[in-house]
């Protein structure tokens, strides 16, 4: 049975493309089979495994317009297929609001591919609206990017509220994946600090894999590749792969 993961963080620049592709890229290099969903209308994720001839997607997925195997592209990473977005997903934020179950349109259209992948994970716009709903009302568990900056937790008592108010209405099985601090860097104090914040707050739900700040990892969207296609020898890279494997340890040993 697929479990589906949404990344989400209605704060902007945190990490959580970043985190959607390449987790998604190492978890198929490990020999699971990946569906990425590009939520976000600003698309990055679909332009980071250089997908650019997109004539359906995740607009017409959410509008039930074409069903979601329709869709769907491979992608140059191994085992990875993408559901790419492009910015006519903005339209859907107002096209939704007056049809019926507007928060279950993604996770009606997502019931076909239930046995199709082992993992899907949605890549959510900075922002709680209607697109970011559907994606936590469809998923099974959110992954939230922090990155260990001076703001870091501003808006986190937020996101917790609506993961918390979903769980009320829409969906009682959402579960939190984890709290990943990314853009660490061990020469500031700061950083050390804020670790040291978010795991007095939160304990167990952190993961043990720290993301740290990596040139590498910025360059390589621009190329349309994943980090471990671009440089698989890099500290991002590394990170990443050892993100992977920590979520695989976690599902695969409770399941």
């Amino acid at each position: 049975m697929t479990k589906i993961i949404a990344v989400a963080n209605q704060k902007g620049g945190v990490g959580k493309t970043t985190t959607s592709v390449n987790l998604s890229a190492c978890l198929g290099v490990l020999e699971k089979k990946i569906l990425l969903i590009d939520a976000d209308p600003q698309a990055n994720a679909t332009s980071s495994f250089g997908i650019n001839d997109i004539k359906i997607g995740t607009y017409e997925c959410l509008e039930h317009q074409k069903s979601a195997i329709e869709c769907i592209q491979k992608s140059s990473s191994p085992n990875v297929d993408v559901m790419p977005a492009k910015l006519d997903l903005v339209a859907a934020e107002l096209e939704l609001v007056d049809k019926d179950s507007r928060e279950f349109m993604l996770k009606n259209a997502l019931e076909e591919l239930k046995n199709n992948y082992d993992y899907i994970i949605i890549d959510c716009a900075p922002s709680l609206g209607l697109i970011t709903i559907n994606a936590l009302t469809a998923a099974d568990s959110v992954i939230v990017p922090i990155q260990c900056e001076y703001f870091a937790l501003e808006g986190l008592g937020k996101l917790m509220n609506t993961i918390k108010s979903i769980q009320n209405i829409q969906n009682p099985k959402l579960d939190i994946e984890g709290l990943l601090l990314t853009m660490y860097d061990s020469r500031l104090r700061l950083s050390n600090l804020v670790i040291d914040e978010v795991k007095t707050h939160f304990q167990d739900m952190v993961f043990n894999t720290i993301i740290q700040r990596n040139v590498r990892l910025s360059e390589a969207p621009s190329y349309g590749e994943s980090i471990i296609t671009y440089d698989a020898t890099c500290r991002g890279a590394i990170n990443y792969l050892n993100l992977a494997q920590e979520f695989i340890d976690k599902n695969e040993t409770a399941a």
